[in-house]
């Protein structure tokens, strides 16, 4: 039998994020659902921002329904749900300040004016955890 939850689940859900470092995201290519594990460069809350290249797949699925949703799973099974929107990072200073703490960015892609590198800025509309095999979500309230 799982664990009761605790009182904070934003801290309990940000725990989750910490842990698992690779999220799947989901993207739809037409009628198509897509998933893959990507490595976010940033995470600010439940705002998870993931570098990108314009020749990737996600790139056309992203433009075309920037609706996704990632999913965290930890080594205890439990699993945090981010719905958001996704959006091209516009701002300079964030974008510089993500590039300068990134060493594979910088190793891969030379400068941050590479015209390939996209970083989307993963805006959470819903946050959900559950905790391990529970099949019960818990509503992560979001101005936490």
């Amino acid at each position: 039998m799982p664990a009761p939850l605790p009182s904070d689940l934003p801290a309990l859900a940000q725990a989750v994020i910490a842990r698992a470092k690779f999220p799947q995201l989901a993207t739809l290519d037409g009628d198509q659902p897509r998933v893959r594990p990507v490595s976010p460069v940033r995470v600010d809350g439940f705002t998870i921002y993931v570098a990108n290249l314009r020749s990737y797949g996600k790139t056309r699925e992203i433009a075309a329904n920037p609706r996704v949703e990632l999913c965290y799973l930890d080594e205890h099974h439990d699993q945090v749900r981010i719905t958001g929107v996704a959006e091209v990072l516009a701002d300079a200073a964030l974008l510089r300040e993500i590039w300068e703490s990134n060493a594979l960015l910088r190793r891969y892609l030379g400068s941050p004016e590479n015209p390939e590198l996209i970083i989307y800025r993963i805006r959470p509309v819903r946050v959900r955890f559950m905790r391990e095999w529970a099949l019960e979500y818990h509503e992560v309230p979001l101005d936490a």
